[in-house]
């Protein structure tokens, strides 16, 4: 299941979703344990990693013997 953290007064929180929270039985106040993972937004990367080749270099040797 996935979910998005939400402001709650000065807190963040989860909402589970009502037909998650049947299935697994879950009334107010249970417990629950959750492993955090959190997503990365792939354009954030962009630009943080650093490589020995240019992309043109890249390009260029990933095509050598195209249409020979």
């Amino acid at each position: 299941m996935s979910a998005r953290v939400r402001r709650i007064g000065n807190s963040l929180g989860l909402v589970i979703p009502k037909d998650e929270a049947a299935r697994q039985g879950l009334v107010e106040g249970d417990i629950v344990s959750l492993e955090v993972v959190k997503k990365t937004n792939l354009g954030d990367l962009f630009g943080a990693f650093k490589f020995s080749k240019t992309a043109q270099e890249l390009k260029d040797e990933a095509r050598k013997g195209w249409g020979e």
